[in-house]
């Protein structure tokens, strides 16, 4: 069993010490101490301008921010049908809720104190 352990802290050790010859060959890198820099002047002109990174990529590029918005809920919803708005309106004190689940606080405390079918019948879909 120690056997086993000795080999794997060498070839760890072997691991590490190749790793810190590839870091040490990167730092020497003209190309990437240039795209250090630049990094690091672009976060402090973000934080001088109090600026994020998808505000920079809205202003360079709006196109490419619009797209990037436009997609992640398509993704996150192409699996399951999304839900229609539904808009209730209380008869009794004019209060209008509009909600996509059954899960809305007043729409439950409507639900207990009118009923669901009376609740149900003050609806209207709105997509």
């Amino acid at each position: 069993m120690s056997t086993s352990l000795i080999s794997e802290y060498r070839a760890t050790q072997e691991a590490i010490e190749e790793l810190q010859q590839r870091l040490q060959a990167l730092s020497q890198d003209q190309k990437l101490q240039q795209e250090l820099e630049f990094e690091q002047k672009l976060r402090a002109l973000m934080a001088e301008y109090g600026k994020s990174l998808p505000a920079i990529i809205a202003i360079l590029d709006p196109q490419a921010a619009k797209n990037s918005r436009a997609s992640q809920p398509a993704k996150a919803s192409s699996s399951r049908r999304s839900r229609k708005t539904k808009q209730y309106k209380n008869p009794n004190t004019g209060e209008v809720i509009e909600t996509k689940g059954g899960n809305h606080k007043t729409l439950k405390e409507w639900k207990a104190q009118y009923g669901n079918d009376t609740v149900e019948s003050w609806m209207t879909l709105l997509d």
